[in-house]
């Protein structure tokens, strides 16, 4: 497998033109399958974990973060970027160690968001958001590593009263704060997109595509954007089968959904020939 340093320097590669989907695995057999589909990087997120543990987003913690995003980056020969959502911290200097610590994991990048961490008040200032992402930015920058960092604002999902023309402000200031990318879930439109694009300047621009739509990768790299993120989409699908089959099952007594199910074999002999390609290494 690459050393990390390879897989960082592949990862900002891949943001230098073009536009490229990171799906989104939440364990290690989804992130071996999404691999071998020819996906040239993947990325965790928070949601999925937090729902594998039995808890809701937002309850995101330093340590399961740390031994989610192992596994995935250990199981996968591509970049994996990892979702740090607000650093794990409100003070800057522990955002930075946080940063150092995850950047032992060997990961190609990370985004850092501006969720507050307060339900009252959950977008932070923007200040604060700066001060959290500088403080990311000095650490990696320390590291040596080379790690590509997202800086990621929640305007429109933690809903501010006024969250396109904040949003722009936003992408404005972390990409002249040192972010390699920037992220702005919520947007809907072309007009948004080529704000946001046009706002960010010579920074890539992460989409997130979440939910049926009519955007395809080539519309949307049209419109100038880097890289497309499914967030939790993937994870939300194989849950909503996962759901109805056993709904069915507890309310009905039938078996229909189970109709739907991957053949065993298929699945399996995915993980054999998986696990014999890995066995025999590169080439």
């Amino acid at each position: 497998m690459p050393i990390a340093k390879d897989k960082c320097a592949a990862f900002r590669r891949l943001h230098e033109s073009g536009c490229f989907v990171v799906p989104n695995p939440w364990d290690a057999g989804s992130a071996r399958y999404l691999q071998s589909l020819g996906f040239k990087a993947l990325s965790t997120t928070g949601s999925t974990a937090a729902w594998a543990d039995g808890e809701p987003d937002g309850t995101g913690r330093l340590d399961r973060m740390l031994a989610v995003s192992r596994k995935i980056i250990d199981a996968s020969d591509v970049p994996v970027t990892v979702d740090f959502e607000g650093g794990f911290a409100q003070d800057p200097a522990e955002v930075a160690r946080n940063v150092t610590g995850v950047l032992e994991t060997g990961l190609a990048g990370l985004s850092i968001e501006d969720w507050s961490g307060d339900d009252g008040k959950p977008l932070a200032e923007l200040e604060e958001a700066l001060a959290r992402l500088k403080a990311a930015r000095a650490a990696i920058d320390r590291s040596g590593s080379g790690a590509f960092l997202t800086a990621r604002t929640e305007c429109f999902p933690l809903g501010h009263p006024d969250p396109f023309p904040e949003a722009l402000r936003r992408v404005a200031a972390f990409a002249a704060a040192g972010a390699d990318c920037v992220y702005v879930p919520g947007l809907t439109t072309e007009e948004q997109i080529r704000a946001v694009v046009k706002a960010a300047g010579s920074t890539p621009v992460t989409l997130a595509i979440t939910k049926a739509t009519r955007f395809t990768v080539a519309s949307v790299a049209a419109l100038g954007v880097r890289r497309i993120s499914l967030g939790a989409a993937l994870a939300r699908a194989a849950w909503g089968e996962f759901m109805r089959a056993a709904q069915e099952i507890a309310g009905q007594g039938t078996f229909d959904a189970l109709g739907r199910a991957v053949p065993f074999g298929e699945l399996d002999g995915f993980f054999r020939q998986d696990q014999a390609r890995r066995k025999r290494g590169p080439g």
